[in-house]
């Protein structure tokens, strides 16, 4: 037997194999074709507290290993999820991590209060980092120069890219509630080092890296983008190794657990992560092609276990040979 525990501030889960926010719906759409108990947990999409219709389509477009996604965080908003989704998902047996997104601190807290309240719902995911939203930035540091659009067509920066916007929110959502926060970070930025030691400092118990790069995807034919937007996230195989660096280094960073996503199909991707430090793994693009990949990734770790006589991916964790 190998022991595949890992502890999310006070929430112990039975493996560390996540389905990641966006791509197994709210949970309800995968239980008659999965075992979803068998996960980890599940990572619900990113909820806003009032409903977005997301941008127009064409939404998604298949790139070189990967895929670049513009969907723009549509959902059916907080009180709709409480009321319609969330009573329906303990039947699934599997732990849930509701992600979310605050158009401001003040509704971060207020978002991380019902969840709190809520049955259910094991943590909360902090979703500061999603590219595909273009607002007037009202999170966090609302007059600092960093949140400035200079041009309307440049995308709104992100609260992930700024060390005292991302501290604001965290600690407002840590103010909220008792459950487990897990601050989503985003990969674009030059250092993360000081924006991970701000969501530490504010509370957060997990962080989660890395989201997606933002990109672009232009037709020469039409000269427009292949998508609804003009620019959106980049995930897949091919930002596997950019990922599993920064795990790396924000895992030399913090003292809190690390969740390792970014390209993840085998389990031999996700070992790629554990030896960079991180404490658990979500699988995310992957599950669009087929939602049964993090069952088989979880499998072949613990194939992998047995087969190098290991009791626990601990025993693994940041034993990088060489280093």
């Amino acid at each position: 037997m190998v022991d595949l525990q890992v502890h999310i501030g006070s929430v112990t889960l039975a493996n560390p194999v996540l389905a990641a926010a966006g791509t197994f719906g709210y949970g309800l759409e995968f239980a008659q074709h999965l075992r979803l108990e068998r996960l980890g947990a599940l990572i619900t999409k990113t909820l806003t507290r009032q409903p977005r219709e997301g941008h127009p389509p064409p939404r998604l477009v298949e790139t070189p290993s990967g895929m670049l996604n513009a969907v723009g965080l549509q959902n059916i908003g907080l009180d709709a999820f409480l009321r319609d989704k969330l009573p329906a998902l303990p039947s699934l047996r599997v732990p849930v991590i509701v992600s979310i997104l605050g158009e401001s601190t003040g509704d971060a807290a207020a978002m991380a209060s019902a969840l709190d309240r809520a049955d259910g719902v094991v943590a909360i995911e902090l979703n500061l980092s999603c590219p595909n939203i273009n607002r007037n930035a009202e999170l966090g540091m609302r007059n600092s120069e960093s949140f400035r659009t200079p041009n309307s067509e440049l995308p709104t920066p992100m609260i992930a890219q700024d060390a005292d916007a991302t501290f604001e929110i965290v600690q407002a959502a840590r103010g909220a509630t008792k459950k487990p926060l897990i601050a989503k970070l985003s990969p674009d930025v030059t250092d993360l080092a000081p924006i991970a030691k701000a969501a530490e400092r504010a509370g957060a118990d997990a962080l989660s890296l890395v989201n997606t790069f933002r990109g672009m995807s232009l037709d020469p034919v039409t000269r427009r983008s292949r998508i609804g937007t003009l620019t959106g996230g980049v995930s897949g195989p091919a930002i596997r190794p950019l990922a599993v660096y920064r795990v790396w280094y924000t895992a030399k960073t913090v003292r809190i657990p690390v969740i390792g996503l970014g390209g993840i199909v085998r389990a031999e991707d996700a070992l790629e992560f554990f030896l960079a430090g991180a404490s658990a793994v979500a699988v995310g693009t992957a599950n669009f092609a087929d939602p049964r990949t993090p069952l088989r990734v979880l499998d072949g770790l613990t194939r992998y276990l047995a087969r190098h006589g290991l009791s626990s991916l601990r025993e693994l964790q940041g034993s990088i040979q060489g280093e």
